[in-house]
């Protein structure tokens, strides 16, 4: 699995996160197939050469064709192709300062609801995956807009998104996520534009009141130049992705650049870094208490539980034998960094501790699935983990053991035979 760091001082765009995505995969090719694969004849994507203030890359974009054959029927080049050149602040048929032109959806096809666009998705000839993470990425969209306009979620059309670009757009970008194949995902502060920007729905404010919505509780700051800089979309996919905004240092392995359409003072770039897993290191911290004058009683399970409410990742109990022949319990526990406090403080209360000791530790850990297996007892939750030579191990719930006990009047140990007998993998 992967980790990803995303600065986003030009903004946000699904053009953009195509783009950068394609290069950190060293991947253009399955992208231009994908209009075929979503039934979509009318869209094509074409892979171009940009330049963004000395930044050489690659630009992702996704052409609605109807939008060519309606600007070439009506003679008028200049006008179909206004988005390109005109500022942000002023342009009177671009939702987008660099994606596609949302505002010409409305002229040439019907506005799809939500339950259109899901069976463009579910009929399309991509992973299950890809499917789940575009549904999600269009139900986001579509919430948001749902909830600015006070309309039910089905009822709504989808202007701005609708379009054959925007969906090949989001589900190229749900393509390239899945094979990414992400685990953690950290962000800058987003940089939005500002100003004032003309849709179907009339002049509004950057960002956009939809684009705002899908940014709600993500740092942002407006920048030093007018125009919108992050679209729907690419709030969307952002949303998607959860992003960890907390400043930090990272080792980068591979980075790409994303390039927008339009160019600006600054350079009009996303930039994504694929970083070290380890990346993580010591951010764990494993802190000690030795106990020598409190009953062991009282560090039984009420106390264990309230170790881990209060930001306990694991924690063990020894005994050892101190000065003077006193003997005691060495109570080890681990804990992120930032619930050192929570955890210290919950120790001084619940034991007779007067003092703890702490240092940072590192961790390697198996990447891990909470998965429902179907018994012949009942329903379990199991923990799977897959080692770095492809061996699954799977551990059930304790929980789930004791539950399935007492449902089928039996002991825990009767219960976990039976369920390894049965072979979990196979269920």
């Amino acid at each position: 699995m992967n980790t990803i760091y995303i600065e986003a001082f030009s903004g946000l765009s699904g053009n953009m996160f195509l783009s950068a995505f394609s290069e950190l995969l060293d991947d253009y090719e399955q992208l231009l197939d994908l209009p075929k694969k979503l039934h979509l004849p009318d869209g094509k994507i074409e892979i171009q050469e940009a330049d963004k203030n000395g930044i050489t890359c690659k630009y992702v974009e996704v052409v609605d064709l109807n939008l060519e054959a309606n600007s070439e029927s009506h003679h008028d080049h200049d006008h179909s192709h206004s988005h390109d050149h005109s500022h942000d602040h002023n342009h009177s048929h671009s939702h987008s300062h660099d994606d596609h032109s949302h505002e010409h959806h409305h002229h040439h096809a019907a506005h799809r609801h939500l339950s259109d666009i899901q069976k463009i998705i579910d009929h399309a000839h991509i992973s299950d995956n890809a499917k789940r993470i575009a549904h999600e990425i269009f139900l986001m969209i579509g919430k948001a807009e749902s909830k600015i306009h006070n309309m039910p979620l089905e009822t709504i059309h989808f202007h701005e998104i609708s379009g054959v670009d925007s969906i090949i757009d989001i589900v190229g970008n749900a393509v390239l996520i899945d094979k990414l194949n992400l685990s953690k995902v950290y962000c800058t502060p987003i940089c939005t534009g500002f100003g004032i920007v003309k849709t179907q729905h009339g002049m509004l404010p950057v960002p956009a009141p939809a684009t705002a919505e899908l940014l709600q509780g993500m740092p942002i700051y407006p920048g030093n130049e007018e125009g919108e800089k992050i679209t729907p979309t690419g709030a969307a996919i952002l949303r998607y992705l959860n992003p960890d905004f907390k400043s930090k240092a990272y080792t980068p392995i591979k980075t790409a650049y994303g390039p927008g359409k339009k160019d600006f003072h600054n350079a009009n770039v996303v930039r994504i870094s694929l970083i070290e897993n380890e990346a993580e290191k010591d951010t764990y911290l494993q802190l000690e208490a030795s106990i020598d004058d409190m009953s062991p009683e009282y560090l039984g399970t009420d106390f264990q539980d309230g170790l881990l409410t209060s930001g306990a990742v694991d924690f063990s109990i020894t005994q050892q034998l101190m000065k003077k022949g006193r003997f005691a319990f060495l109570l080890a526990v681990i804990l992120p960094t930032s619930e050192l406090k929570n955890v210290s403080n919950y120790l001084f209360d619940s034991t007779s501790t007067i003092g703890v000791r702490y240092y940072p530790i590192n961790r390697i850990e198996l990447p891990r699935l909470q998965k429902k297996k179907q018994t012949a007892l009942g329903e379990i939750e199991v923990k799977e983990t897959i080692t770095p030579t492809n061996t699954i191990k799977i551990k059930p719930e304790f929980d789930d053991i004791q539950r399935l006990a007492r449902e089928n009047d039996q002991s825990s140990y009767q219960v976990i035979s039976k369920l390894n007998n049965t072979n979990l993998k196979n269920s």
